[in-house]
């Protein structure tokens, strides 16, 4: 992602605001430190880590095939997850060897509890899947 701007744009849209709590669950290696930077803006602040024990507006899970079940880490998102806020769901992008198939973060978002809102591109080797609680419409 090349302008600010359009940075802010983008996360704002995803439903990402000022003074919003985040928890980062799942961070490697392979996180894209200029996505996690990006967030940080808009909400001013820093992200917590998974040892937070607070309650969060979002949850933002890395995810990649292999790292156990999908299915558990969404229910453990929603642990410290206020009633209103979502869950950023941040898979491998499609042709990566740890890329997740939609099918299976439909089943594991629905068995959660949790709907699929709006899936797009987040940085060149990331998607981003908004994930939302019953009851919320699926877009912010």
């Amino acid at each position: 992602m090349v302008n600010d701007a359009i940075d802010v744009a983008f996360w704002e849209k995803l439903g990402f605001a000022d003074g919003q709590i985040v928890q980062e669950i799942g961070w490697d290696e392979d996180s894209d430190d200029d996505l996690r930077a990006a967030i940080e803006d808009v909400v001013s602040a820093s992200l917590e880590d998974e040892d937070f024990d607070g309650v969060v507006d979002v949850v933002m899970l890395w995810w990649r095939d292999g790292d156990g079940d999908l299915i558990d880490d969404c229910v453990d998102a929603l642990t410290n997850l206020a009633d209103k806020g979502f869950v950023l769901l941040l898979v491998p992008k499609a042709g990566h060897p740890d890329h997740v198939d939609a099918a299976d973060i439909q089943e594991a978002a629905q068995t959660a509890g949790l709907k699929v809102g709006s899936t797009s591109k987040a940085g060149p080797d990331w998607i981003a899947v908004k994930l939302v609680q019953a009851g919320q419409s699926k877009q912010r």
